[in-house]
């Protein structure tokens, strides 16, 4: 991360964060969010098995 910085830095640009939320947010939605669809994305990208390293030939047995 600091190397982005650095970069930035160097070209002129400054880091930006929000100053506030928006009005808008449900918070109970992002909680609900967090609490039930999130673990479900993030456990989808594991592989159950070992995959192949070829990109033309499928896994195999």
């Amino acid at each position: 991360m600091a190397t982005v910085w650095r970069l930035l830095k160097r070209h002129g640009w400054s880091w930006q964060a929000p100053s506030r939320r928006a009005l808008e947010r449900d918070e109970h939605a992002v909680e609900l969010w967090k609490k039930k669809v999130w673990p479900q994305v993030k456990a989808s990208r594991r592989r159950v098995t070992a995959g192949s390293s070829s990109r033309t030939r499928p896994d195999s047995p």
